[in-house]
């Protein structure tokens, strides 16, 4: 059985405990990792608060940045095949997906590398007496506690751009997903970058990951995960009025109107709530339709998610195992909750004869007040509704505590568009869930968190900005 390490100061490092990683797919430990401790989340602390004061990221011509960001690239490019296995049987997603994600974390290296010597300041005019300039600067230590689902590709979109700006990090990799992510160091450590400036622990998020967070070498904190998990970080970040970047939960909707091409909706809920098998913080985890189309789109959706090949990852089936039996239970409980409310399960609503953890894919008809409709579930479960007007429609969408995402789908420019502007999320996708990708800004409002990832906004949450004015003596 195959023992994978921590990456502390340049050193692949083991630990006294280990933790053991389940298959999903078969319920079996297929490898262990070194479980860090609080020697070891201090131990990488150090490291990267040396690497910030000795200047080795913020000394060299940005450009230099720019160089190893690109080595890094090029070596996750060579290993994605490799790690698309591992992650596949880690985590329990298919392989195609799992091979996307170490494209995608090469690619976010490619674009930031692209950003490390644009990130310039401005002149500010205030007369002939002065000369004033602003210059960003890195925040120093940036932690990021990466969450189980994209575990590879959340942590290069976090881990590049900070540092593209100069920034060392320690990263806390999810315990019951972490070897993707040692591979993706293993690829990122050939890049060159100086010692100290990547860390990487697995650990308990209640031991470790709290001990990084209240450290006090942490200058910044990058979060994605759960809205309690987030929720208890920033009060443990309010001690020492740590900036955070935060990237919380949703429960997002589609909404369908009249004039909506059924076919171009269809392959949108097929990705927006099965892809990943829903384990994705901004899925389509609610379909609002029309009226004079409800039937129609429903019978199509119920259609679809029964015409979905459940199996284990390495075959590429379309509905893969969630990640763990706790996830797979919280699912099922959610579903059994809604059954008690009344809500009807029209496919679904149980899990799959097969070993492993599976959730077969559901679609629910609920009302907009029900628990289903309002928590997310995380899996790949979806709740159906109708509405009459646009205001309906607007109004169910707007009615919970989370902002990430939504989207419109119809044929009228006019209407999609005045509708998104209405949208109360991050990010709004007309005729395409998922539209956009690493260059497009990500982040929510309300409980589905603040700060933005991805584009070129995403580079300025990891500095921050220095204004430097200057008195001129005139001689006369």
């Amino acid at each position: 059985m195959q023992h994978y390490l921590n990456y502390v100061d340049g050193q692949w490092r083991d630990a006294s405990r280990q933790l053991e990683v389940i298959n999903p797919a078969t319920d079996k430990v297929f490898a262990t990792v070194a479980q860090a401790s609080i020697e070891d989340a201090d131990a990488a602390m150090a490291a990267a608060r040396r690497c910030v004061n000795s200047g080795a990221l913020t000394d060299v011509r940005p450009a230099k940045r720019t160089a190893w960001m690109l080595k890094a690239a090029e070596a996750i490019r060579e290993i994605a095949e490799e790690g698309a296995l591992i992650l596949c049987r880690e985590n329990g997603k298919n392989v195609d997906t799992a091979r996307e994600e170490f494209d995608e974390a090469a690619r976010y290296f490619e674009y930031y590398a692209g950003m490390a010597d644009k990130v310039e300041g401005i002149s500010v005019p205030l007369g002939k007496d002065y000369i004033d300039f602003t210059s960003y600067i890195p925040m120093g230590v940036s932690v990021q506690i990466v969450p189980w689902n994209f575990p590879v590709s959340i942590c290069a979109r976090s881990l590049s751009p900070a540092l593209a700006a100069g920034n060392a990090v320690v990263i806390k990799s999810p315990e019951v997903s972490p070897l993707g992510m040692v591979l993706l160091i293993k690829a990122i450590e050939k890049a060159g970058f100086p010692q100290g400036a990547v860390n990487l622990l697995c650990g308990k998020g209640s031991e470790v990951g709290t001990h990084l967070v209240k450290h006090q070498d942490t200058n910044q904190i990058v979060f994605t995960g759960s809205v309690p998990t987030g929720q208890r970080i920033l009060k443990d970040a309010a001690e020492r009025a740590t900036p955070s970047v935060m990237e919380l939960g949703g429960k997002s909707a589609a909404i369908a109107f009249a004039d909506v091409d059924l076919e171009q909706l269809l392959r949108s809920v097929k990705v927006g709530i099965f892809y990943n098998s829903g384990q994705v913080c901004s899925a389509m985890s609610r379909l609002l339709v029309h009226r004079s189309r409800y039937e129609e789109v429903k019978a199509a959706v119920v259609n679809l998610a029964e015409s979905l090949t459940v199996g284990i990852g390495e075959s590429n089936a379309e509905l893969t195992p969630v990640v763990s039996k706790d996830q797979q239970q919280q699912i099922l409980a959610m579903i059994d909750k809604a059954r008690e409310e009344g809500a009807n399960i029209l496919t679904g609503g149980k899990a799959a004869d097969l070993e492993g953890y599976f959730v077969l894919p559901t679609i629910i008809e609920a009302k907009d007040d029900m628990s289903i409709a309002q928590e997310e579930v995380f899996g790949p479960v979806m709740v159906i509704m109708p509405f009459d007007d646009e205001d309906q429609a607007v109004a169910i969408a707007n009615g919970t505590d989370f902002g990430l995402v939504a989207g419109v789908f119809g044929e009228n420019l006019n209407q999609t568009l005045r509708v998104a502007n209405r949208l109360i999320a991050g990010q709004v996708f007309i005729n395409e869930w998922f539209a956009g990708g690493i260059e497009t800004p990500f982040g929510g409002v309300g409980l589905s968190g603040f700060g933005r990832e991805k584009g070129q906004e995403a580079i300025y949450s990891y500095v921050q900005t220095r204004n430097i004015g200057i008195r001129l003596k005139h001689s006369v």
